[in-house]
């Protein structure tokens, strides 16, 4: 593969670089996990939509500029780079946005892909239930045909933003005589619809991040079923590719935490270096970051070649939330007893939020697949090891 930026990739660069430095937002947004940053992310997207920023790999025709995955990382280089807000339409853009892309009718991604695109509807995620957390084929929420409609039972639960958002993407039984795997759909909710009830989950920072969303006799249309019925299993598995590959987490999501970490040691070195094994610590996330983004580029070059990323997208997602574990405990280790001061505290000197950073990492090994189940997939479908 070769490393060099062409022309254009340089111009695009140069591009995104300047209008991020005239447009940032003065100030730091709110937590999107309150209600007041949310809309305030909401706001940030549709800036972002206004200059073809918001989802440069999309065709234009959907809401996106037509850019190639290269292209998009370099966006996400120097988006990162700039320090600009989280995106906070994540589950629709980066999961539920190539989902429709690969399975949708031409008529639903003229109906959901721009409005998407341009924030105007924010997307929670309807997978984990109670019963199906890792295991995802013991879902048992239903979705019983009636006509031209589902009429919807059951409970999901962790739905990240889902008190926010305005629909959420799921997976539903849609042959209660089915097992496992199989009659399962993929159906696409408002969250406005009668019989839907939302209840807020607190993350370990005491924000409302996740929810949990009831379903009592929720009608929602057919036209609303990505691929065909009965075939869930197989959309969402694509889709959980998506979460667990490249497009949810680039490499400069950490590249850029990392960038912080080596001032936060400069700035702390006397005192760090008392522990040596802290000075390891810091260059061993550096080369995962830089070894993250390399492999990132190298994935890049398979799929432009035509070539597919199938089970190999668990062996990223160990990688990445692995990593942040690593960035953000090195961090804390750097900073010690302060570390543990909420950013509010009079004594913290926490600029970059590492604490709450720091929490956050604890969930990566779970979300998006428990770790455990991703080695699983890599002994069996990359190595092709037998089960045990």
């Amino acid at each position: 593969m070769d490393l060099n930026y062409t022309p254009r990739q340089q111009a695009f660069r140069e591009e995104v670089r300047g209008w991020l430095k005239e447009n940032l937002p003065a100030e730091k947004l709110a937590s999107y996990d309150t209600r007041e940053g949310f809309e305030q992310h909401r706001e940030w997207e549709r800036k972002l939509f206004k200059a073809r920023l918001s989802m440069v790999m999309w065709p234009e025709e959907l809401g996106g500029r037509g850019c190639d995955l290269t292209e998009w990382l370099i966006f996400e280089e120097e988006y990162y780079a700039a320090d600009a807000p989280m995106r906070v339409n994540q589950n629709g853009q980066l999961l539920l946005g190539p989902t429709l892309m690969e399975f949708g009718t031409e008529e639903q991604k003229k109906r959901f892909l721009p409005r998407m695109a341009a924030s105007d509807d924010m997307w929670a995620q309807a997978w984990s239930e109670p019963n199906a957390g890792s295991d995802m084929a013991a879902i048992s929420s239903k979705a019983i045909r009636d006509g031209d409609h589902y009429i919807i039972n059951g409970q999901k639960t962790w739905s990240t933003r889902a008190i926010y958002a305005d629909w959420a993407f799921g997976l539903f039984r849609s042959d209660a005589d089915s097992k496992r795997h199989h009659g399962l759909s993929f159906l696409m909710v408002p969250l406005d619809a009668e019989g839907v009830t939302i209840r807020p989950i607190k993350a370990l920072n005491g924000k409302d991040a996740f929810a949990e969303i009831f379903f009592d006799n929720v009608r929602v249309p057919v036209e609303n079923r990505i691929g065909e019925e009965g075939s869930g299993w197989h959309v969402a598995m694509a889709t959980a590719g998506f979460e667990r590959g490249l497009l949810l987490r680039s490499p400069a999501r950490f590249q850029q935490p990392v960038r912080k970490l080596i001032e936060l040691y400069k700035a702390n070195q006397e005192a760090a270096d008392r522990d040596p094994s802290i000075r390891d610590a810091v260059m061993d996330v550096w080369s995962g970051a830089e070894s993250y983004a390399l492999s990132a580029y190298q994935s890049v070059g398979r799929l432009a070649r035509g070539e597919k990323i199938g089970a190999e997208s668990s062996i990223n997602k160990i990688i990445w939330s692995e990593l942040d574990l690593k960035i953000h405990e090195t961090a804390m280790r750097i900073l010690g007893a302060t570390g543990e001061l909420l950013s509010s505290a009079p004594q913290s000197t926490d600029d970059h939020g590492w604490l709450e950073g720091f929490l956050f990492a604890q969930a990566g090994p779970i979300y998006a697949g428990a770790n455990e189940i991703q080695r699983n997939i890599i002994a069996e479908r990359v190595l092709g090891l037998p089960k045990a």
